[in-house]
């Protein structure tokens, strides 16, 4: 269990929980491993763990998670009204199974499904089980295919850029599936149309684009992947699907960039998925996998149960979870609607790009991408600067602020990088108060004599400044995603 933590590996504090003597006529403590031998009240029992909650990060100062961090209250309402809801059990809650189709039909509108009163998509705990789930289709697509030709289908391949979120990285190894990754080099830092084509053969059972790269909110370039695979089928016959993991980018390019071809418009779109807990905005966790046409997701990998009451099609890794989350992602739909989620995600836009305009004229920096396509940015350390991303980041994280400082990959490890991501509810002034703190830490950071940090030294882990790694050993794509 990677994220336990035994009794040893307290820093030195107390096995025990100290009740607070306000709550007990007598000393009362409980034990922080194990269960304790009786209940505690109700009132005891929240304060204990309120206590232990308060030296969190405060989520809206973290600016390297994606993931949505505040809500209307009537998204709470509703959210708090749905905890008991399982949205699996759609025969018990049909109102609430009517209300993801709903959503279903709307993403397959918004992505230009060929018909999107027919499209095929499902709700999901996040993109990294519709990540899974894309994947599945493709490599099973792919296998019917061979045997239907008299071929072995033992060594199935799957080509993406080096830069894919670790959900990927785990499809491939769950599934045993090969993963041909595109090394990073030069200035592109994500994948490039030729490089892929280069990765594949018979055996490929799809290639990967990923619309809003983590390493620096940069979009992939689907159009320009499509295209070239058209070009190889036209030269050799094999006929490679595409799945477009739109994670953040797929709520974000329809209303700030609506004309930019990404999606189904593109024949050889055969999957997307979304985070409705991203730029879906909808807390987490909710994701979204819609395929083309039915052609595009096996029937064979949809499962019937009826032990819930009625016959039930389910396509998922996970079975149980929670309906509130969906409920909330239709709530938005309604409330923002095509110009609302423009509007939000278009101030989300500008708020990143003058963010990092300001950035970069303080003089250290050097800006990687800008926020004009996911409103995310990267930037680094100008050379011969006294510090490095790493003391920014573990200067900023003084005033609050959670800043993910990271390596990138091959074949660029030697670039090393800030990000920041903003998401509704980071505003200009907030902006503002950000980039007063960046300043002041320049003050500080400036009067040393050499950097202080380096990657061995500290690595972010989604949100969370992790313990020190191993020396020598970069933070894993996993840190930064």
């Amino acid at each position: 269990m990677p994220h336990a933590h035994p009794p040893s590996e307290t820093g030195g504090r107390s096995t025990d929980i100290t009740v607070n003597p306000v709550f007990t006529a007598e000393p009362v403590s409980v034990p922080r491993f194990r269960l304790p031998d009786a209940g505690l009240g109700s009132d005891i029992a929240y304060q204990i763990v309120h206590d232990e909650l308060m030296l969190d990060g405060n989520a809206r100062l973290n600016l390297a998670t994606f993931v949505t961090t505040w809500g209307e209250p009537h998204v709470n309402r509703l959210m708090a009204e749905s905890f008991d809801k399982n949205m699996i059990d759609k025969d018990e809650y049909p109102r609430t199974a009517d209300l993801e189709q709903r959503c279903i039909r709307m993403l397959a509108d918004l992505w230009h499904a060929p018909d999107p009163s027919t499209a095929i998509g499902c709700s999901t705990t996040g993109s990294s089980e519709a990540c899974m789930l894309g994947g599945l289709a493709l490599k099973r697509r792919w296998q019917h295919r061979r045997r239907a030709e008299g071929k072995p289908a033992d060594r199935p391949n799957i080509v993406m850029a080096i830069n894919v979120q670790i959900c990927w990285d785990k499809f491939a190894n769950y599934f045993d599936v090969e993963p041909r990754l595109v090394p990073m080099e030069g200035e592109r830092l994500h994948l490039g149309a030729a490089e892929a084509v280069a990765l594949c053969d018979e055996n490929t059972i799809g290639v990967v684009a990923i619309l809003g790269s983590t390493f620096d909110g940069s979009y992939e370039p689907v159009a320009e992947v499509c295209a070239a695979l058209d070009d190889l089928q036209e030269r050799t016959g094999l006929d490679i699907p595409v799945h477009v993991d739109g994670a953040s980018g797929a709520m974000i390019a329809p209303f700030c960039d609506p004309d930019l071809e990404w999606d189904f418009r593109l024949p050889r779109v055969a999957s997307i998925n979304t985070s409705g807990h991203k730029f879906g905005l909808v807390y987490p966790g909710v994701g979204w996998a819609l395929w083309r046409d039915e052609a595009a997701l096996p029937e064979d990998l949809v499962f019937r149960v009826n032990y819930l009451g009625g016959e039930m099609p389910t396509f998922a890794l996970n079975f149980s979870r929670p309906g509130g989350q969906v409920i909330a992602q239709y709530y938005q739909f309604l409330r923002l609607g095509t110009e609302g989620f423009r509007r939000v995600q278009q101030t989300c836009r500008e708020v990143a790009t003058s963010l990092a305009a300001s950035i970069a004229a303080l003089g250290p920096f050097r800006l990687l991408t800008d926020g004009s396509e996911l409103p995310v940015f990267a930037f680094t350390v100008t050379e011969g600067q006294p510090f490095s991303v790493f003391d920014v980041s573990a200067a900023l994280r003084e005033a609050g602020w959670l800043v993910p400082a990271y390596t990138f990959p091959a074949h660029r490890e030697d670039l090393a990088a800030l990000r920041i991501v903003v998401r509704n509810g980071f505003s200009h002034d907030l902006a503002g108060l950000l980039l007063d703190d960046l300043t002041r830490a320049l003050g500080q950071l400036g009067r040393q004599s050499q950097p202080q940090r380096g990657a061995e030294a500290a690595s972010f882990a989604h949100g969370t400044e992790t313990p020190p790694a191993v020396a020598g050993k970069p933070p894993s794509r996993q840190d930064i995603a």
